[in-house]
């Protein structure tokens, strides 16, 4: 299938336009037009080569939402016409004790992300969802829930996921007190979510000029971690802290803000992070933990959740034309808000 898409041809992060192919329909595969496709800060680490050597031309992209317009002669669950999405993965082992319990991100033989990977069975690389269309394996292909606006929904399949899974994991509920460090992408679906769930949410940052946001969300307030006197006093006061900062930071500032038991779990920064001390984890049984995406049975259900609380990322609609100028806005820092390309201007050479 002829497509074309935007891709990065070096590490420089400037995208550009790519004709390329996808696959043949294998038995299982869902071939899918791109309807719209959300930007993570990940893309702009991944392309830029921050995580490691990458494979070029690359084209990034893991929040898709599309249509269906081909199967399989294997394919179930899905049919032509169907609106439906993509996450971060597109292929796992399906066989180890992770995958069997609908964990593929934790795959004991490594999942595949949905670019920039070898493809298990043929070795290519994957390209993302910055493009016209899509072929992925059924068992990742999501369901569309009617109530959410497809133009919309594309960043639930990251940054929704994201922090669902661990909200989910630390059993988030009724009268739960929650962090959320950074108001960005992750941050707000991290808010919107929480709050949705019961929990009292509290934002930090910085400074103050994102408590009228923040507020709007549903957060109580910030606490602004600058403020000394003011992180003192909200000593003990959290269960559980979202850390969404996408970039090496240090955490001693925020440890103190658990409650004996609390947890401060990181889902921003992959890398390298600032030294802290251990005692304020060791006085108060405390814990710093990570947490990558959920799996496909959790994105499902974040899916769901976000329809039935009619919960929808803020998102500012680009064209795929504009996606260096949204690189540009992200690496100066965090935005309240995903960008999502719409696709619909994309075109296939003849």
């Amino acid at each position: 299938m002829k497509t074309v898409g935007y891709a990065a041809f070096s590490s420089d992060a400037h995208m550009q336009p790519y004709h390329f192919e996808r696959r043949d329909l294998r038995g299982n595969d869902v071939a899918i037009e791109i309807l719209y496709s959300g930007i993570c800060h990940s893309d702009l680490h991944t392309v830029n080569g921050d995580w490691g050597k990458q494979h070029y031309p690359l084209v990034p992209g893991h929040e898709i939402i599309g249509r269906v317009i081909d199967v399989g002669p294997q394919v179930t669950r899905y049919q032509v016409g169907d609106n439906v999405g993509v996450g971060c993965m597109v292929d796992s082992c399906q066989a180890c004790d992770q995958c069997d319990h609908g964990e593929e991100q934790y795959c004991r033989n490594g999942m595949t992300p949905t670019y920039g990977a070898p493809d298990r069975i043929d070795g290519e690389i994957t390209q993302g969802g910055y493009s016209k269309h899509i072929v992925v394996r059924e068992e990742f292909v999501l369901r569309l829930p009617e109530a959410l606006d497809p133009s919309r929904a594309a960043p639930i399949l990251c940054a929704g996921i994201t922090t669902f899974s661990p909200l989910r994991t630390w059993n988030v509920g009724k009268g739960s007190r929650v962090g959320v460090i950074g108001l960005g992408g992750l941050g707000h679906m991290a808010v919107k979510l929480a709050v949705a769930m019961g929990a009292e949410v509290t934002v930090l940052s910085r400074s103050a000029r994102k408590a009228e946001e923040a507020e709007g969300l549903g957060a109580k307030g910030v606490l602004v971690s600058t403020d000394r006197g003011a992180m003192k006093a909200a000593a003990a006061s959290l269960d559980l802290i979202l850390d969404t900062v996408p970039v090496r930071h240090d955490l001693k500032p925020y440890l103190p803000l658990l409650d004996v038991d609390g947890t401060l779990v990181i889902v921003g920064q992959v890398g390298d992070m600032d030294d802290f001390a251990s005692a304020p984890m060791i006085f108060g049984r405390r814990r710093v933990a990570g947490s990558l995406i959920g799996g496909i049975k959790e994105t499902q259900e974040v899916l769901n959740f976000c329809a039935e609380h009619n919960i929808h990322p803020v998102c500012e609609i680009i064209r795929p034309d504009e996606v260096n100028d949204a690189y540009t806005v992200m690496a100066k820092g965090d935005i309240a808000h995903r960008y999502v390309m719409d696709m619909s201007s994309l075109a296939v050479a003849d």
